[in-house]
């Protein structure tokens, strides 16, 4: 688990194929010291595997479903990548709670600078646009950030100069693509309005052929609107 408040900024330095996976060389400047083989880190918001850890570099194993869901496909040696060590349970959570398990990739439509600020239009496929809200989070690359406005397949967020110069968001292009991981609460609350969660059986019902049918109906008579 990742909060999207990224720690460093890393360099690829060499990347393997192996099939449909890849292993990665990735040098940054973050103490590695409390980080051993095995430990979750983010790689550009993927929760990648640490296999093999060095003086100011690791190495991570990626699944062929990690490069098809994301932007390593493209990436090469000298790309530059957003790194975070996994949460620890004592840690404040300034971001939000990202899973590290990336939905699909988004491409930058437009970018503006507003004042302070520079706004960044991503598009993105339906099927992510609406498990977004105005207002609700989002991460890109792994950056946790706030979504300013969403439409049928797009959205918006604000950057402060300060995440700009931190993190990649700072290095994007329009036409360049990124990963996208939408918020895990939006996900089950979709599933459950959707008739996805039909078929689960009540505890109390033991053998019973009722199923439980979640629906705003169901959730205003138990109170929960």
């Amino acid at each position: 688990m990742f909060t999207g408040i990224i720690e460093s900024l890393g360099t690829i330095r060499r990347i393997e194929t192996q099939g449909e996976g890849k292993i990665l060389v990735i040098a940054c400047d973050l103490d590695l010291t409390g980080t051993g083989i095995g430990d979750s880190i983010a790689v550009n918001g993927a929760c990648l595997t640490a296999v093999s850890l060095g003086k100011g570099q690791f190495k991570v194993d990626m699944a062929p479903e990690t490069v098809s869901r994301t932007t390593f496909d493209s990436l090469g040696p000298g790309a530059r990548v957003n790194i975070e060590r996994a949460l620890k349970l004592s840690d404040r959570i300034d971001g939000h709670l990202v899973s590290g398990h990336i939905d699909g990739t988004g491409v930058v439509s437009k970018i503006e600078t507003r004042s302070n600020a520079i706004i960044y239009d991503i598009q993105v496929p339906e099927n992510l646009a609406c498990e977004m809200i105005e207002k609700g989070s989002v991460a890109i690359d792994g950056i946790s950030l706030t979504i300013n406005q969403c439409w049928e397949n797009g959205f918006s967020v604000s950057i402060i100069p300060h995440t700009a110069k931190i993190t990649t968001i700072g290095f994007k292009n329009v036409g360049d693509r990124v990963n996208i991981e939408t918020d895990m609460l939006g996900k089950y609350v979709k599933k459950f309005l959707s008739g996805q969660g039909k078929g689960a059986k009540s505890a109390n019902d033991a053998g019973a052929d009722a199923d439980l049918d979640i629906s705003m109906s169901f959730l205003a008579r138990n109170g929960f609107l």
